[in-house]
């Protein structure tokens, strides 16, 4: 039942023994999260964002880690266990503070580069979202116009009053706004121009299908093309082969990220591409692809 709720409800779900064990990991991932906080076993990640045309890094996306012990726990198994519980409002609050320490301390060095972090729809909805948010930049020192908050498209469709005033009050601020994943199909192309919206992030599904499939590289190329017809950045997301960096370049794609451009990294990983840039005389930022690591 519980794996016929998860997969959307209204269909049939035959027994495995392995469900039983699925079960079992998620209640222990559910009850060692609060202990993990306190302990802080967590850690963030950045992967780097860059200029497509000339390789130059313009930002880094924050990432959420946790080692449980000797295990690195999959986000995607302990993301959902922590909005349920509530504990990603306060989790959510502890990895801004430490990402946007990090970028600032960077940006302290004449490195220009800019954070995004993912934001859920429950966060948003918190009570103090704005002033927290405020806050961390108030406390760490990072400028406004330096932070990107990504959201899901479903989270300007649905509650879309609330949820985009608040996202709006940080815009005032300064603070970026982007669509994480678009095209899966929530916000409606037409939609987009009335949203406050500075960057679009083209979903992993559309660049897989880059060169191979025709629906899939017309529709990337659309986006790219409406991206820019409306003063948008767009980002591709999930560059993995040589074939989509190039397209993506000849489509006029403005930046990337993926395993090809760069993994995701530790805070001391990035800080040692930066140093090695600076110490080469190289523009701050500006390494050929793929990055190391």
């Amino acid at each position: 039942m519980a794996r016929a709720k998860e997969l959307g409800g209204g269909r049939v779900e035959v027994y495995a023994p392995h469900m039983h064990a699925d079960v079992v990991r998620r209640l222990e991932l559910g009850s060692d999260l609060q202990a993990a906080l306190a302990e802080e076993q967590f850690s963030v990640e950045f992967q780097p964002v860059v200029d497509l045309a000339t390789s130059r890094v313009t930002g880094v996306e924050a990432l959420l880690r946790w080692r449980r012990g000797s295990e690195a726990v999959p986000p995607e198994e302990f993301i959902g266990l922590a909005e349920e519980s509530g504990l990603m409002i306060p989790l959510g609050d502890w990895m801004l503070r430490e990402a946007c320490r990090e970028v600032a301390r960077w940006r302290g060095d004449s490195w220009d580069v800019g954070l995004s972090v993912n934001f859920t729809a429950r966060q948003i909805a918190a009570p103090r979202f704005v002033e927290s948010v405020a806050a961390a930049l108030a406390e760490t020192g990072l400028p406004p116009q330096a932070l990107t908050l990504e959201v899901r498209e479903e989270v300007l469709v649905e509650d879309a009053d609330q949820n985009v005033e608040r996202l709006s009050q940080l815009r005032d601020l300064g603070v970026r706004l982007a669509i994480d994943d678009f095209g899966t199909g929530y916000a409606s192309l037409a939609y987009l121009g009335q949203l406050p919206v500075d960057i679009i992030k083209i979903d992993p599904s559309f660049v897989a299908g880059l060169g191979s499939d025709e629906t899939l590289t017309l529709l990337t190329r659309t986006i790219v093309r409406l991206g820019s017809d409306l003063g948008l950045t767009v980002v591709a997301e999930g560059i993995e082969r040589p074939e989509q960096l190039e397209l993506l370049r000849e489509m006029g794609c403005p930046r990337g990220q993926g395993f090809l451009v760069a993994r995701p990294m530790a805070a001391q990983r990035v800080e040692s591409l930066v140093r090695t840039n600076l110490a080469g005389k190289a523009r701050p930022g500006d390494v050929p692809l793929p990055l190391p690591g």
